[in-house]
């Protein structure tokens, strides 16, 4: 996923510097070098760093303050749900160390977004999201196909809504469906079976049903949320059998 941040020369220093920080090699209190020593190691112009920094303050990462220079901020400052922060952290910690979060956060959100759109949705967005339900019905089994129509699909619900505040959120969905699509992306099964799940959606906004939309919704997600479980399981032999492969060899290697 190209976010905000990697379009341009400081936001890509900016997401460099902001994986440092999240991995845990830059920690909470640790100064950053200096601005001459800084632009040398990371190979840019003052003037860029200067920017990178602007861009991680304002999501809470780390401070300047005259004489005592640039800090890291502690966690709790961390703006956790600025998207940048979303893929800087799943690509620090892993696909694999906390998909859970991802979907609670997701059904904090879009049940409740699919209850006010059944009520809200105006028919050039029901338009579009039978659009979105017919890009999925297209891609099939294919996974690269599968991920425009249903991040549309995704992101129509939330304008649906007609909240502004709810709408923006748009890009925060995208990255956690973004995470989600490369979690499950090795499911054998591919993403068509979830077209049903993702019809009852549409059908019950359609119908101006705000509580069956509401459930639809929690389902889809819970099923999504199955599907990255079992992904991720199938990886785990895969690696048991790599190391037991290489110590055999390192056992050979040795007689």
């Amino acid at each position: 996923m190209l976010t905000f941040s990697r379009r341009s020369l400081h936001g890509r220093v900016a997401a460099e510097i902001g994986e440092r920080i999240v991995r845990g090699q830059l920690k909470p209190g640790d100064v950053l070098p200096n601005e001459e020593e800084w632009s040398r190691r990371l190979g840019v112009s003052r003037t860029v760093l200067r920017e990178a920094i602007k861009v991680l303050a304002a999501k809470g990462l780390i401070e300047s303050r005259p004489k005592t220079g640039t800090r890291v901020r502690p966690r709790e400052y961390w703006n956790f749900l600025d998207p940048d922060m979303l893929s800087w952290r799943l690509t620090a910690r892993g696909l694999g160390d906390d998909p859970d979060e991802l979907f609670e956060l997701r059904r904090m959100i879009e049940p409740a977004a699919c209850a006010l759109a059944a009520e809200r949705a105006t028919l050039a967005q029901l338009g579009v999201l039978d659009q979105a339900l017919r890009g999925m019905a297209f891609a099939g089994e294919d996974g690269e196909l599968w991920v425009a129509p249903d991040l549309l699909f995704h992101q129509t619900i939330l304008r649906m809504t007609g909240n502004e505040l709810i709408a923006s959120l748009a890009a925060l969905i995208e990255a956690a469906l973004t995470m989600s699509f490369r979690l499950s992306n090795t499911n054998p099964a591919g993403q068509s079976h979830s077209l049903p799940l993702h019809r009852a959606v549409a059908e019950a906004i359609r119908a101006r049903d705000g509580a069956r939309a509401r459930k639809a919704m929690v389902v889809l997600i819970n099923r999504s949320q199955d599907d990255v479980r079992r992904a991720l399981a199938a990886r785990k032999p895969a690696v048991v059998i790599e190391s037991s492969a290489q110590r055999s060899a390192a056992v050979r290697a040795k007689s």
